[in-house]
């Protein structure tokens, strides 16, 4: 692929996937599949139910979850990735990768320059 960086969508990109609760959100639908809303806000431990709502908006808006509402009461409603949304995976895992190895390399370097100091 050519990539010309002055054509760089990686700000539309991340424009979609940034956010404290939206990446914790993706995670969760790929992992454990169809979640009603307060399964999703039990999985996201700190998340305000407001913010929650924002946050699935905002991916249902961008054709990443779908909702699902249910006819009935009280009313139900589940929320699950799309097949758009599918293709976001791999992107994830590799940054979830990615955080993981970035947090224990700040820990090492914490931990030898704490050892240069004594």
């Amino acid at each position: 692929m050519d990539i010309q960086p002055e054509l760089c969508k990686v700000d539309d990109a991340l424009g979609i996937l940034v956010g404290k609760w939206k990446p914790i959100i993706l995670l969760t639908l790929l992992k454990e599949g169809t979640k009603r809303f307060s399964d999703l806000k039990r999985s996201v431990p700190g998340i305000t139910q407001k913010m929650l709502t924002n946050q699935l908006r905002d991916l249902e808006d961008e054709d990443i979850i779908t909702r699902k509402v249910y006819a009935q009461v009280p009313p139900k409603v589940e929320y699950s990735m799309t097949e758009y949304g599918k293709s976001l995976e791999p992107i994830l895992i590799a940054m979830h990768e990615w955080g993981t190895a970035h947090t224990l390399h700040k820990m090492r370097k914490i931990s030898t320059q704490s050892l240069d100091m004594e």
